[in-house]
């Protein structure tokens, strides 16, 4: 198992659960650079290993997800260095997104600032009723720089992002659910166990078509690329997998179907 020092990465070897822990509970779980770019390296390797099916990514504790970002920290950036700052925030946020493996995000407690950011770059979202949500930058004279101004308007659409942005409104779990910036309100001891069961749901699923899936719907909100199209290459790269003609052959034998992510 790899070791970080801000990390704590669960390997689940019978199901291939991978349960990823921000560790710092006496900053709240808050976003250092160091934090980040070990968030980044955990992401390559979940790609990289293929005992690794998926991912839950929560924080340690029960007060915070992930409080916000390392302040003290970024007192000391400069414009030069807060630019290589966010960037590689939102490379490491996006490594999330991107990754053909499904990330689900745990919430626990607050997810504010980057914290927030943190989970809307997972593919789904689970928070406890305890959660809080919000993007309170310019409370400090900053904005969200990790993504948070695209994904926000992305999930809970520009009026409401905007209004969200410029109050610095914290949302509670159940509004948060109903703008649509989570999918499930759970209570705080479920937390866990209902995310594993939903990831255990998604993973009886044909692997290859799951990763094709995120990367389809990813291509929507990319300006480089073009979703219909994108998703058209995906769906005849199924029809020469193994894992179409198990899938389709199960359904006509009436039985359930044995994926391998061929």
């Amino acid at each position: 198992m790899p070791t970080f020092e801000n990390l704590l990465y669960e390997l689940e070897a019978e199901t291939g659960i991978l349960t990823l822990t921000i560790n710092r509970p006496d900053k709240l779980n808050a976003l250092n650079a160091a934090t980040i770019e070990e968030i980044r390296t955990a992401i390559q390797r979940v790609l990289d290993d293929p005992q690794v099916r998926g991912v839950i990514l929560t924080g340690s504790g029960h007060k915070a997800f992930v409080a916000g970002a390392d302040i003290a920290e970024l007192t000391r950036l400069d414009e030069i260095s807060a630019r290589r700052a966010s960037e590689r925030g939102q490379e490491a946020f996006c490594s999330i997104e991107e990754s053909t493996k499904p990330v689900i995000a745990a919430v626990n407690g607050f997810a504010l600032g980057g914290g927030c950011e943190l989970a809307m770059a997972c593919h789904l979202r689970v928070a406890a009723e305890n959660a809080r949500f919000g993007q309170p930058e310019v409370n400090l004279g900053l904005i969200p720089g990790y993504g948070g101004t695209q994904r926000l308007a992305q999930l809970v659409g520009k009026g409401r992002a905007i209004e969200l942005l410029l109050t610095a409104d914290m949302v509670k779990a159940d509004e948060a659910l109903r703008l649509g910036l989570v999918n499930h309100v759970v209570p705080q001891a479920e937390l866990l166990s209902f995310t594993r069961d939903l990831l255990l749901r998604i993973l009886t699923k044909a692997p290859l078509a799951l990763g094709l899936c995120l990367d389809s719907v990813n291509a929507y909100y990319d300006q480089q690329r073009h979703g219909y199209q994108t998703e058209a290459n995906a769906f005849a790269r199924c029809f020469g997998s193994e894992d179409f003609r198990e899938g389709t052959t199960a359904f006509l034998e009436k039985r359930p179907a044995v994926f391998t992510g061929n």
